[in-house]
């Protein structure tokens, strides 16, 4: 799948953004296993997106030597 250079070059803010979204309205949804499931996609979105941040800055770098 292709997509869009700026899009592309969003992608892991995106990642952070929803990660943040999800941890915060898991203080605010109490209902059934809601806060389980919006503290375990907080945190898998903020870890892929320190991921992918990390992992295109490593890539960049060692394509510029």
């Amino acid at each position: 799948m292709w997509l869009s250079k700026p899009l592309y070059e969003a992608l892991p803010f995106y990642y952070i953004a929803i990660g943040l979204i999800a941890l915060i309205a898991r203080l605010y949804v109490n209902y059934w296993y809601w806060p389980a499931i919006c503290t375990v996609v907080g945190i898998g979105s903020l870890i892929a997106g320190a991921f992918v941040w990390i992992k295109r800055r490593d890539h960049r770098a060692r394509s510029d030597r």
